[in-house]
């Protein structure tokens, strides 16, 4: 067996793998002599069949194994053995007929052709500085938060008799719903709570409830909306014989200890505290997002090496893609689709140049993602995973989500890669020079421009 280099240009490499036919033959020889006695055929004894039968009844099935094996293992070796990493999966390209070298008539004779990564000096954290933007949470926001949790615990009292409803009233209804003067399946419902302006219901069927009263009878005309989730309404036009059993208006609810112990906290002080403390989480994270910006362009601006094209181009159909399914914005009306590609195809060379720059330092950090931690992750991914795939009609349950997580590297090495993104940023934040600079609330919840 042959290997050889052949050309080396940039990051492209390409090598030649030579295999005599006499080579191949002794492997064959060798794996047929390994199932002998795992095979049962018509005439012989288990393990006796001689192996000029076995080559014809299995042969090309095992050569055809022993050429993979070939393959697969001397595309490592050919970059192990050169200190090189592959950037992708390299192609072999075979030179001899396969069929003609499965029957053990032709040498083995492939080149193999990648791309490795780049090889490359990381700039010196220590000389980096960087901005967080900080800032207080505003009483307002507090008082709003506090306002948001008091209206979703509030209950509804019966309004005086004959008193119309109002927007923000509870109706109790009953209702059946017809296409065409035929009721539909799912369009019927009794002792239905309604909030009205709430947007529960397709839209206009709420505001045609307005000024109802208690044993009123309505008939309302509505449209399903067209992007409803049953197709066989999207679009329809309805209507709706309703019964109005009752209307309610809301009981004022205040922030007080009472509330504070419906939530199973202690009291009203402690209800606050646990605000205040999400909201600081919140603006905490934001502020990290900016000085991840701040960072992560510090790390583009500060490295300039080449990227293996393959990669880029990977990044920029992922990105291509998303953008040819979903709506233009602002920024990229007008602008042509040549154009549009040359400003993403900037942004996947930024992806692929930063995931490089993150994967060097943490590779030299000895950075971990601790098997706790991931495991955590994975959990949610399985979750998240079951309910979007039963949401499209797929019967499926988390457990099921995870076992094929658990039998998937490559699943796990996606949940995983966002998690070490994270450590790497937070070990050069603790080596950096960071400054706190105070700003107002809505600069700080300003998405940071461009890509991160």
């Amino acid at each position: 067996m042959e290997v050889t280099e052949v050309s080396a240009e940039g990051l492209e490499r390409k090598f030649n793998v030579k295999v005599p036919a006499a080579e191949l033959q002794e492997k064959l020889d060798a794996k047929l002599e390994g199932i002998k006695g795992q095979v049962h055929l018509k005439g012989f004894r288990k393990g006796k069949a001689p192996l000029s039968y076995l080559k014809k009844m299995y042969g090309k099935g095992v050569m055809g194994e022993i050429v993979q094996e070939i393959v697969a293992e001397q595309t490592q070796k050919a970059f192990s053995d050169r200190d090189l990493k592959p950037a992708g999966d390299p192609l072999p390209h075979f030179n001899t007929d396969l069929e003609a070298v499965v029957a053990g008539e032709a040498d083995l004779d492939l080149d193999v052709q990648g791309e490795i990564l780049p090889t490359f000096e990381t700039m010196d954290l220590a000389g980096v500085e960087l901005t967080r933007p900080v800032a207080d949470v505003p009483d307002e926001d507090i008082d709003k938060a506090l306002n948001e949790i008091a209206e979703r615990q509030k209950s509804f009292e019966p309004k005086a008799e004959g008193e119309a409803a109002a927007d923000g009233d509870q109706v109790v209804i009953d209702f059946l719903g017809k296409i065409d003067g035929e009721p539909f399946e799912g369009g019927a419902g009794e002792g239905a709570e309604l909030v009205i302006g709430s947007g529960s219901f397709i839209p206009g069927f709420e505001e045609q409830l307005v000024g109802a009263k208690a044993g009123d009878e309505r008939t309302l005309t509505v449209t399903f909306p067209e992007e409803y989730g049953a197709s066989h309404l999207a679009g329809k036009d309805a209507t709706f014989d309703v019964t109005v059993n009752a209307v309610k208006a809301a009981a004022p609810v205040e922030i007080n200890d009472a509330l504070a112990e419906q939530l199973g906290l202690e009291s009203a002080d402690d209800l606050r505290k646990r605000v205040v403390e999400r909201l600081e989480a919140e603006f905490a994270q934001r502020s990290r997002t900016h000085l991840k910006r701040a960072l992560l362009d510090k790390l583009d601006d500060g490295h300039d090496f080449a990227l293996p094209a393959g990669m880029v181009d990977q990044e920029f159909g992922l990105i291509w893609n998303q953008v040819e399914n979903a709506e233009r914005d602002e920024e990229d009306k007008g602008k042509s689709e040549d154009e549009m590609k040359a400003e993403y195809r900037k942004i996947a060379e930024r992806r692929v140049r930063l995931g490089l720059v993150l994967a060097e330092i943490g590779k030299d950090a000895d950075v971990q993602v601790p098997n706790a931690e991931l495991q955590q992750a994975v959990q949610e991914a399985a979750v998240r995973e079951a309910y979007m795939m039963n949401a499209r009609g797929q019967q499926v349950s988390p457990k099921d989500v995870l076992g094929y997580f658990q039998q998937n590297p490559a699943a796990i090495a996606q949940i995983r890669a966002p998690l070490f993104e994270e450590k790497v940023v937070d070990y050069i934040i603790e080596r950096a020079k960071v400054e706190d600079k105070p700003v107002s609330k809505d600069e700080l919840m300003k998405d940071p421009d461009g890509e991160i």
